[in-house]
């Protein structure tokens, strides 16, 4: 097993559905549409899984609630764009996550497709965010 200086362990948050208005088209940003977010942030959790205490570590609705804002409050053409200023506002707001990566998904794309959706994945270090 090969020995990185990069941290394994995670808070993961899977399958999150928002409703936004991210899109090129003119219908997407007027009815817009729903989202999802699967995201993975890179945080060592040795201190708060040897001290159980809920101060030492990145509460997961305080990470929830920065996704909800940034998904429903602002507006992008691009799910990259998105993404990206999801990994940024992370960063900003968490200064002990090490890594992210966050995949955002729409699912009712305007493409007629019968099954399946279409995503994007971003994946970032601090230190090249």
């Amino acid at each position: 097993m090969v020995r990185t200086n990069r941290v394994e362990d995670k808070i993961i948050l899977s399958d999150l559905a928002f409703y936004g208005y991210h899109g090129v088209m003119m219908e997407e940003n007027t009815l817009g549409q729903r989202f999802r977010i699967d995201l993975e942030c890179g945080v060592d959790l040795r201190v708060p899984g040897r001290s159980d205490d809920v101060e030492t570590t990145i509460s997961y609705a305080d990470i929830f609630e920065l996704l909800n804002e940034v998904v429903t409050k602002t507006r992008f053409k691009l799910i990259e764009a998105l993404g990206q200023h999801i990994v940024d506002q992370l960063f900003d707001a968490f200064p002990t996550i090490q890594w992210i990566k966050v995949r955002v998904r729409k699912p009712e794309a305007p493409i007629p497709v019968v099954a399946g959706e279409f995503a994007i994945e971003i994946v970032r270090d601090r230190e090249t965010a």
